[in-house]
Parts: C-alpha cells; sequence; structure tokens
C-alpha cells in the first residue's frame, strides 16, 4: 500500500512548510511533486499567524493535481474564521464577547493576514468551502481539532462533511457562529471514552489531529517537538509541531 504522511497547521508559513514537504522526499527543490503514489493530508489551518496563506493553498492545490489526486486538504478553524470575515466583514454579530469589528475582528484578532483577504479569488473560495472536516486513511481519523464537538454536526463522517459544506454556504450569521466555536474546541482526546465516541462513530483505531501544538498544548520544547506526539494510550497522534510558536511543520509518516 502507498504511503501515507499527514501534516497540519502551516499558518501562512509557506517557506517552512515546502523545506518540511522537501525533507520528506515529497517535493523536490523546485516543489514541485516527487513523491510518486505516496498520499498527503493536510489537516488545516493554512492561514494567519504567518505572511503567506494563499501561497499555501495555492501550493496544495497545485500538488494535487501534480500527484494525480493525492494531496489532500482537510478544513481547519482557521478557515472558517478567514470565510467568515470574507462573508459578514464588519457586521455585529450580537451577544458574542468577540463581536467589536464582527467576524473581520475577531479573524484578525487570531492573525489574520490582510493580504489573504484581499487576494481571495472565486476560484480560492469555492475549494475553500468544499473542503471535508473529517476523513478516514488505513484506519486513521484524521481530524483538524482534538475535539469531540464534530459529533454535534453529525453521526458519520458523510453527515458531518455534509453539515460543514451547507454551514459554510449560509446567510446566516448564527450558523457560522456555531460552527465557528466548534471548531475552536480543543483538549477532549485525553479522555480514553472520548476517544471511544470518535472512533465509534466515525470509523478507524487512531485519531491523527492538529490544531493545539506540542508547544503550548502538550508542554513540550521545540527541541523536543521534532515528530508526532502519541497520548491517550497511542491512540492519538498530536502532529501540530508549532510553527508560529518557534516550532516546525512536522510531515509525519502514518503507514
Amino acid at each position: 500500500m502507498p504511503p501515507l504522511f499527514a501534516a497540519s497547521d502551516m499558518h501562512g508559513h509557506r517557506t517552512e512548510f515546502r523545506d518540511a514537504l522537501h525533507e520528506a522526499g515529497l517535493i523536490d527543490a523546485a516543489g514541485d511533486w516527487c513523491g510518486a503514489d505516496a498520499r498527503l493530508w493536510l489537516l488545516g489551518d493554512y492561514f494567519d499567524r504567518g505572511p503567506d496563506g494563499l501561497g499555501i493553498v495555492d501550493d496544495i492545490r497545485r500538488l494535487n493535481a501534480q500527484s494525480g489526486g493525492n494531496v489532500r486538504a482537510l478544513l481547519g478553524n482557521h478557515e472558517v474564521f478567514l470565510l467568515a470575515a470574507h462573508r459578514f466583514g464588519t457586521d455585529p454579530v450580537p451577544g458574542w464577547p468577540l463581536s467589536e469589528g464582527g467576524y473581520y475582528g475577531a479573524w484578525r484578532l487570531y492573525g489574520g493576514r490582510e493580504n489573504d483577504l484581499r487576494g481571495l479569488t472565486p476560484d480560492h473560495l469555492g475549494w475553500l468551502a468544499t473542503l471535508p472536516a473529517l476523513t478516514v486513511a488505513d484506519d486513521h481519523l484524521l481530524t483538524h481539532c482534538d475535539s469531540t464537538a464534530y459529533l454535534e454536526f453529525g453521526a458519520t463522517l458523510t453527515a458531518v462533511n455534509d453539515h460543514v459544506i451547507g454551514a459554510l454556504a449560509s446567510s446566516d450569521p448564527y450558523i457560522w457562529l456555531h460552527l465557528w466555536s466548534r471548531f475552536c474546541g480543543r483538549g477532549d482526546l485525553r479522555s480514553p471514552a472520548a476517544v471511544d465516541k470518535l472512533l465509534s462513530a466515525y470509523g478507524g483505531s487512531a485519531i491523527v489531529h492538529g490544531h493545539s501544538t506540542l508547544l503550548s498544548h502538550f508542554g513540550l520544547t521545540p527541541a523536543q517537538a521534532v515528530s508526532a506526539h502519541r497520548y491517550t494510550g497511542g491512540r492519538v497522534i498530536a502532529i501540530d509541531g508549532g510553527v508560529f510558536e518557534g516550532g516546525r511543520i512536522l510531515v509525519t509518516r502514518l503507514t
């Protein structure tokens, strides 16, 4: 079976993303796919906190074409943030603690970069709005967040992904608020019962996620956070190396 890789949380750090893929043997020095039949899943958060989120999205889409569809991407919370800022701008969201400046103000608070917002094209928007939230590959449940909030979206993979895509097509700011808040959840997967719930609902025998950095949320130093971190009896694999915190982008071979 062809090898399966995953990476997450590039946060606009395009050069570091390319360096990590090159080190893993998946792209050549020119940035083109050389991974043969290997598969690569990106687990979200391509934007914010770094200079070139759109460049990362362009790279992912180009590599998908070059690899014959073997490079795929999930939706992360920062994609939701950017899309909300684009759709609603500074319109107020009554009753929301972060309502000053609306979704645009909150997106900026979370590290949004104006060049990404200004550079969005209809093609970018169409691609982002159809990204899945979850998938299973080689018995690994791939997610962005280390959260059980996905269960609020549906009882099956298809139901979750259909719900999220439907929410992204909505013009109701409160539907977006529910999506935004649930995509921010973290820390649930330290509980064996929570892991059981997700795996029972969506399949797989292990969960792979980004979102919570190995530095801030698992207490590792940059020198320690050089590979994926397994926890909860080895059934959960955290792969966010915290590039925006002085860490690195981890391209992790799963199979």
